[in-house]
């Protein structure tokens, strides 16, 4: 093979330019061993300026591309994101949007330099390249990646990355969230960092094999030309950038300004959280029976997701998952690329929202995955197809402890408890039955997870259906525009839901539910991915509750045509599960299962589904509401009276002459003195509480899969389980004894 010149700057090559900006990392704790910021002392304006510029090269390719995308996903709700990348592929410039793949893009990048695509592959002018693989940079499947190098004469001087989230991946069943994958062959295309075009064009032969791969090509064929184009208008706009600045003062700008964000994040922490070492525990119940297709996939189980996070003298950070349970043989896996990715998307939110936004802040934080549990299984031949199962409850606690070291500092309206679950993400389609459409296939892909219940703060309550994780830019979507493309099941309703909110002083979040009818159509796929029998996350904080629990509801078989026929009452929702609206309307056969996630099923014309988004966390004591609220909660159908009666201790009646709710101010401080004399009665010493909990521990009296999170995760810590141990005084060999042993 013909040797390549190489395309690094001074003749170097990309894999010696990524190990010098290592080294000297390594070396002196900062980007490129930069000492000084040069740039910006010596001209800030035109430090300043040159930001702004190349930022908003980002910000107008993301408006551009939105409108040449397909997907609903992406014009609806902004799953999308650019952002510009060094040679050896860190982020400098992000656009706004799904900014969890900002860092996703970089180990992608990173991933092409190390296997030395510069000299086997090739790297040239006007190359196009495809990754969606999650052990090489990405967090699942559907989230599918386009980089394409820049150059100035010969030399590569920069990178720019394209993502966006597919409806349909090609997986073992039709969706994007996959809950039923077993191992990688399940989880649908996979393209490693592919060459996937040349001279700014898609080869045709990519094309054609995309088109085959997935169910929704056209969907595809779009996001991919979205992509595409996004990254042209950034690569093109940095090109005139360099004209009218200067190779010389490009080069140094763009590494100065990861310097200058690394330090901007150190100065935020400094001035945000008290030097210490913080730890939180969440939790993630996939369901109570295997709901995947194959007979080797993981039973029941629970995922153990300790975190700690010490904050340092210096204003960095160290974050560890030790004591994390193993990885399964399920599709909530998680690679390094997906957990570095929840990390930055975190990070930019509560930290860095107001300074620049670059891989600056991810060199700031030590990181530690350990080898073979669910956040780093190393197993390439896993299921990754869902990580954010796992992902989105783990980084509550991170969110948890970043809001004690708020609150500490006296900045309680940043104090976050916690986040929604973005889940109950209905999937699956189906094909048109007659009319013009016959024989065509409809995708589900409603995306109403991109806006959760908000937690709340110190100070004031969450807000309601305008939240993800991944993307603070959210929302439910327009009705009108999910059905565009899923023609096959129509909604009947949307609505708010009551009491989903975490309870508190400040109230979480809530959220809508929604019931929909399989209406013409034939060979229809349904399924939904939610929590199993836990609540998402680490609850609420300060004496605040978690968010409720998902669960699942449906009706098959059902007399739906006769009653639209006959114009009659039909179900609008499950205000009261008690007494349901799907038992009271119509007649069929109707399933109600206290789990949000399931197996995919097929459906028939006129079966209805039934699917809620969640709500957040609440702060503080609930019986510490004002009153005032708590009624204005009752009027909007945040909650219901039975709850703001047993937890809030509010006696309230509606009066329907006067059409609003009455509160007996009375009463209620009289119940509310009744509740905090329960809680009183029933209290029980730290003590009689340890003692309580290691009989239960001794005993065995656990769950089956509690005790086997536990003793993975004793096996497989570093410092974890010696802790765990020590603290409930048992020996060193202890471990909970299986029934199936």
């Amino acid at each position: 093979m013909k040797k390549r010149k190489p395309i690094g700057w001074d003749g170097k090559t990309l894999k010696e330019m990524i190990q010098e900006s290592e080294q000297l990392f390594k070396d002196t704790r900062r980007y490129y061993g930069i000492d000084k910021l040069e740039l910006k002392t010596k001209d800030p304006f035109r430090y300043e300026r040159a930001y702004a510029r190349l930022r908003g090269a980002s910000e107008s390719a993301w408006e551009t591309a939105l409108h040449v995308a397909a997907s609903p996903i992406v014009k609806e709700i902004g799953e999308l994101c650019f952002a510009l990348y060094t040679p050896e592929g860190d982020s400098a410039v992000v656009s706004t949007g799904i900014m969890v793949h900002v860092h996703t893009m970089s180990e992608a990048i990173k991933f092409i330099i190390r296997e030395n695509y510069e000299e086997e592959v090739g790297i040239n002018p006007g190359d196009i390249f495809l990754n969606n693989d999650c052990l090489c940079g990405n967090v699942h499947t559907s989230d599918v990646q386009t980089l394409i190098p820049i150059f100035w004469e010969d030399e590569l001087v920069g990178w720019v990355g394209g993502v966006t989230h597919q409806v349909d991946i090609g997986g073992v069943v039709p969706g994007h969230d996959l809950t039923c994958t077993v191992e990688r062959f399940d989880d649908g295309v996979h393209y490693t960092c592919l060459k996937i075009g040349s001279n700014d064009e898609i080869w045709k032969d990519h094309m054609l094999n995309a088109r085959r791969s997935v169910r929704t090509p056209m969907f595809w064929e779009l996001d991919e030309k979205c992509r595409l184009s996004g990254c042209l208008m950034i690569r093109d706009a940095t090109l005139d950038f360099i004209k009218n600045e200067g190779v010389e003062y490009y080069k140094k700008f763009i590494r100065e300004t990861i310097e200058d964000g690394r330090r901007a994040f150190i100065a935020r922490i400094k001035q945000l959280l008290v030097p210490g070492r913080y730890r939180a525990s969440s939790f993630m119940g996939n369901t109570s029976e295997p709901i995947q297709l194959k007979p080797q996939a993981t039973t029941a189980a629970l995922s153990n997701m300790p975190l700690e996070l010490v904050v340092k003298g210096d204003g960095s950070l160290s974050l560890s998952f030790d004591g994390s349970s193993a990885a399964k043989r399920f599709s909530f896996n998680c690679g390094i690329g997906a957990m570095e990715g929840g990390q930055w998307v975190l990070l930019t939110q509560c930290i860095i929202h107001r300074d620049k936004v670059n891989d600056g802040a991810y060199l700031a934080v030590d990181k530690d995955y350990p080898p073979g549990t669910w956040c780093n299984p190393i197993d390439p031949y896993l299921s990754y197809n869902n990580p954010w199962g796992l992902l989105i409850p783990a980084y509550t606690s991170m969110m948890r402890c970043l809001s004690y070291g708020f609150f500490s500092r006296g900045f309680r309206e940043e104090v976050v408890p916690g986040y929604a679950l973005t889940a109950d993400a209905p999937q699956g389609g189906g094909f048109f039955e007659k009319g013009p459409l016959a024989g065509q296939y409809w995708p589900l892909s409603t995306f109403e997870i991109s806006g959760q219940g908000y937690a709340a703060s110190a100070v004031t309550d969450g807000f309601n259906s305008g939240y993800a994780m991944w993307n603070p830019e959210g929302n439910l979507g327009d009705v009108e525009t999910w059905e565009v493309i899923q023609g096959g099941i129509p909604y009947l309703s949307r609505q708010l839901k009551p009491n989903i909110a975490g309870h508190g002083k400040y109230r979480g979040g809530s959220n809508f539910e929604t019931v929909a009818m399989i209406h013409n159509s034939r060979n229809v796929t349904f399924f939904n991915a939610a929590e199993g029998l836990t609540f998402a996350g680490c609850g609420g904080m300060h004496g605040g509750y978690p968010q409720a629990t998902s669960y699942i509801l449906r009706a098959e078989k059902t007399n739906m045509a006769e009653v639209v026929k006959n114009k009659q009452p039909y179900p609008l929702g499950d205000p009261d599960p008690a007494h349901g609206e799907f038992e009271r309307f119509i007649k069929g056969k109707i399933t109600r299962i206290p789990e949000g996630m399931m197996i995919p099923i097929g459906l028939k014309n006129y079966d209805l589904v039934h699917w809620r988004e969640s709500g957040a966390p609440g702060y503080g004591d609930p019986l510490e509401r004002e009153v005032d609220l708590v009624k204005k909660d009752l009027k909007d159908a945040i909650f219901t009276k039975d709850i703001v009666y047993n937890v809030y201790g509010v006696v309230a009646a509606y009066a329907e002459t006067k059409r609003e709710w009455l509160v007996d101010y009375e009463q209620t401080k009289k119940r509310r003195e009744q509740l905090r004399k329960e809680r009183e009665d029933n209290s029980m010493t730290f003590e009689e509480f340890y003692q309580r909990e290691k009989k239960r521990i001794v005993d065995g009296n656990l769950l089956e899969p509690v005790k086997r999170s536990y003793n993975e995760s004793i096996q497989l810590s570093k410092r974890w389980g010696k802790e765990f141990l020590e603290f409930w005084n048992l020996p060193e060999d202890f471990r909970f004894k299986l029934e199936e042993e």
